[in-house]
């Protein structure tokens, strides 16, 4: 039984651990390093570099017009900005319709091969020292190119990531709880990027030098994260933007929203495997702390721990363990049965965000395991279902 029980505890410490506890180490770490060295603000250089927006593209005919209105708005000289559209595959009106904006750059191909070589296509046809990637249906703030920039001073800084946040507009259901999911994400990339680098970047909006591009496999799943990382990897630092915003709407629902979180399970573990250089300390130091901390163990060991505590806990309940086992077993049978009646509740369409924290919790989790089967059903492919949106960030088509 001693053995079922330190199994049982080192699965509930991981789980602590990987959800809380890294996050209040973080915190602790910060604010030590902060006490014996400040932040050093970083200043916008007078001569603001040349910039390029590269939006990867496959049928946003829907977006086109609110996007391109979005990219005019941004607060960067017009002359060192330039706009370029990589569609790949598009066969809706995508392309025609940017044909509307003579001042953009658009690389078509009607052959869909995927983001990924999508980005391999388009980066080695930008002549500017810094490329920002930004979805097509995510919208910025005007400052954000000059907030980018102004990180880029730092010359430890190979790449910038930027603030994704999630608008909910109370069309969709418990898919709105990505929101707060994503404040939650924002506090820790903040926080790592503070101790020392943050742990990858969003797709929706971030930023690197374009020397320090490579081509990426053209069946990687997760491109912003495995291009980011791998830019840590040569000892350049991600750091953290939250005065650049990227905006998007929340899932439609959860079933889209689970097409989401596949994918990114799927691609966690695949950009596992394909950083695995990344989980030498000797060789990476603290980045090798951040990344197992903040990335590997929530696509591998922390998922199996937490399916494993129920049926561990109620094993050593029927082995009249202790007390302590009684009382674990009732606190997780109410969890679970929250996040039951999470799911029962979302999908007769009744929103309860209470009962959505734990839901969405567990549906992240337990999508992981679906991430394990689509990425051995999916190898060699970089394609995927795109999910739908509950509506468009600006309430426009």
């Amino acid at each position: 039984m001693k053995g079922l029980e330190i199994f049982f505890w080192a699965a509930l410490l991981l789980c602590f651990y990987t959800y809380i506890g890294y996050g209040m180490f973080l915190w602790l770490l910060v604010r030590v390093k902060e006490c014996f060295r400040k932040p050093v603000p970083r200043v916008l250089p007078d001569d603001l570099p040349p910039v390029t927006l590269l939006v990867a593209a496959y049928n946003e005919e829907a977006v086109v017009a609110e996007k391109m209105r979005n990219c005019l708005a941004l607060d960067y000289p017009a002359d060192k900005l330039t706009v370029m559209w990589v569609t790949d595959g598009s066969d809706d009106g995508t392309v025609a319709r940017l044909s509307a904006y003579p001042g953009v750059v658009v690389h078509h191909r009607p052959e869909r091969r995927g983001k990924a070589a999508a980005f391999n296509r388009g980066v080695p046809l930008v002549r500017t020292p810094l490329v920002v990637f930004t979805d097509a249906n995510t919208m910025l703030n005007p400052e954000a190119i000059r907030e980018i920039v102004r990180l880029f001073s730092d010359p430890s800084v190979g790449c910038v990531a930027g603030e994704k946040r999630v608008k909910e507009d109370g069309t969709g259901d418990a898919a709105g709880t990505e929101g707060v999911y994503w404040r939650y994400e924002s506090a820790l990339k903040s926080l790592d990027w503070r101790l020392y680098s943050t742990v990858g970047a969003a797709g929706e909006l971030f930023a690197v030098r374009t020397e320090l591009f490579e081509a990426l496999p053209e069946d990687t799943l997760l491109d912003d994260f495995v291009l980011s990382m791998r830019i840590a990897a040569k000892g350049r630092r991600i750091a953290y933007c939250p005065e650049a915003t990227a905006t998007e709407g929340a899932s439609a629902d959860m079933r889209e929203e689970g097409k989401r979180k596949v994918r990114i399970a799927a691609g966690g573990l695949q950009a596992v495997g394909r950083l695995r250089s990344l989980l030498n300390p000797f060789r990476h130091g603290i980045l090798t702390f951040q990344y197992v901390s903040h990335r590997v163990l929530r696509w591998t060991l922390t998922p199996l721990a937490l399916v494993l505590l129920l049926p561990l806990n109620l094993l050593l309940v029927a082995l009249g363990a202790g007390t302590v086992y009684v009382v674990l077993l009732v606190l997780q049978a109410l969890f679970w049965g929250a996040g039951l009646l999470g799911a029962w509740l979302s999908s007769h369409g009744v929103r309860n965000r209470l009962l959505y924290i734990p839901y969405y919790f567990l549906f992240m989790n337990l999508n992981v395991f679906r991430g394990a089967v689509y990425l051995a059903r999916h190898r060699g492919t970089g394609l995927w279902e795109k999910a739908r949106r509950a509506a468009p960030v600006g309430g426009k088509g």
